[in-house]
């Protein structure tokens, strides 16, 4: 999975279908149970699932179940202390006056835990006057909805302290649908909403992240589901540092899946009907994984057999059928995995691209330890990870990937944090033309300016593809 698109980019993951779960842990006294298997059963297909349960066996034990939430009144008077005419952010008390919130107020289902943040003016924010545009459900006032969004980033119940990285996934895969060529997919029209798309394989967990963002939707509803998850992962880039991007309003929502009809001629769609098919995999075209046979699994460089045709997968299926060059392509995974972690239970995968001591910041690392770390190929048979406090990297069975760490370090040798790259990750530095733009990257003097501009970009690019912005 590409961070996002499909590379499980953020931190994400869920017992899957809220359908499948009992909450007895609120309701009964008693802990969830797995109901069903994978995906999307029963239910109306065209309305979100609530939010499970999370990992309990998360190594780092950042993710529990999210806490049942009250009314968004109460919501805003929980957030700041007081009541919800006091709420820090200036449009709410004025709302909470002319406009009954009963209406924002979630389902007793939704289970979404939320922390105060400051409510500091975001950069990208727009004039007053243009903030305000007409939508199908009335004027939308985007300054006000990112301070909203601003103030849900935050979140120590979630993976390392901020869920703009599921966010940014989400808008991520969204977007990654795209095909130039028939002009089909991309964030125009939110289809994850519906069952088909929801339930693609690389998408697992993101019931999440749109349930996070339904209090929003809800206080603005004039904003379409396909601009809110633009617009939070926007926030979320420019909240951890990363670079602000000029939000462009607009995308219209699918009202049903009729839309799928157009994107059936994809050839992946009609090898894999049960599968979205046009997100990437993370191994795809390797060599069959033999599982504890490292030896058998890769070449005299330490590269997994077949790598070859992942990257072709990588570069040809995925983002050249978008309309994206090679730098976009580094630039947009250099800056994207700097974010979140993978999850066995969602991707398969397991652990951080990069350091997470000091949370989610956009920065160059992934670039850079990509080149200057070892990495070794490991698998879930690998419970050597276990043995050196490094549980949090060892994939789900079936799975493969490469770690920064070694089965034994010599007496006051200094053990790194525990980071992971994907197979797919490590195509930049195995293919010699991915490899040039990787190392311009790793190797800049501003520490990640020239990755910010270049990421901000592609990045804008990707989830304006198809919205007929130009």
């Amino acid at each position: 999975m590409l961070l996002p698109l499909a590379l499980p980019l953020a931190s994400g993951l869920v017992l899957n279908h809220a359908s499948l779960l009992r909450f007895s842990s609120h309701e009964t006294g008693l802990s969830p149970v797995l109901m069903g298997g994978k995906g999307f059963g029963g239910g109306e297909a065209t309305r979100d699932p609530a939010p499970t349960s999370i990992d309990p066996n998360d190594p780092k034990g950042k993710q529990q179940a999210i806490h049942k939430a009250e009314s968004f009144a109460d919501y805003l008077a929980r957030r700041d202390g007081g009541s919800a005419e006091a709420a820090a952010c200036p449009h709410a008390a004025a709302a909470t006056r002319d406009a009954p919130v009963a209406a924002a107020a979630l389902s007793p289902r939704h289970t979404i835990n939320r922390d105060e943040i400051g409510n500091a003016p975001i950069q990208g924010a727009q004039s007053p006057a243009a903030a305000v545009v007409a939508g199908r459900g009335g004027s939308v006032d985007y300054n006000a909805a990112r301070r909203e969004l601003k103030l849900l980033m935050d979140n120590p119940s979630w993976d390392d302290g901020s869920l703009a990285p599921v966010f940014i996934r989400l808008a991520w895969h969204s977007s990654g649908t795209y095909d130039k060529a028939s002009n089909t997919g991309g964030s125009n029209g939110a289809g994850m909403r519906f069952e088909t798309e929801a339930a693609d394989p690389e998408n697992a967990g993101l019931e999440v992240a749109r349930a996070f963002l339904e209090p929003v939707k809800r206080r603005f509803p004039g904003i379409s589901y396909s601009d809110l998850w633009i617009l939070a992962a926007y926030v979320g880039l420019e909240h951890t540092g990363g670079p602000a991007i000029e939000f462009t309003p607009g995308r219209t929502d699918h009202v049903d899946e009729s839309y799928w009809a157009a994107m059936q001629d994809n050839p992946a769609a009609r090898e894999k009907p049960e599968q979205y098919g046009r997100l990437p995999a993370a191994e795809k075209y390797c060599c069959p994984h033999l599982q504890g046979e490292h030896d058998q699994n890769q070449d005299s460089e330490g590269r997994v057999l077949g790598w070859e045709g992942l990257c072709s997968h990588v570069r040809n299926e995925v983002f050249y059928r978008m309309g994206f060059d090679d730098r976009e392509i580094v630039a947009l995974l250099c800056g994207g995995h700097v974010y979140g972690r993978c999850h066995p239970g969602a991707s398969g995968y397991a652990g951080p691209w990069v350091d997470m001591e000091d949370g989610n910041k956009f920065s160059n690392e992934y670039a850079a330890d990509m080149i200057e770390d070892e990495w070794r190929l490991v698998d879930h048979s690998d419970t050597w990870l276990d043995a050196i406090g490094a549980a949090e990297l060892r994939p789900a069975p079936g799975n493969r990937q490469y770690v920064n760490q070694k089965p034994v370090y010599a007496n006051g040798e200094e053990k790194p944090p525990n980071q992971m790259m994907l197979v797919s990750d490590m195509i930049l530095a195995w293919d010699p033309a991915f490899r040039t733009h990787l190392e311009t990257y790793a190797e800049d003097p501003t520490e990640g300016e020239l990755l910010a501009k270049d990421f901000g970009k592609a990045f804008k690019k990707l989830t304006e593809l198809g919205c007929g912005f130009d």
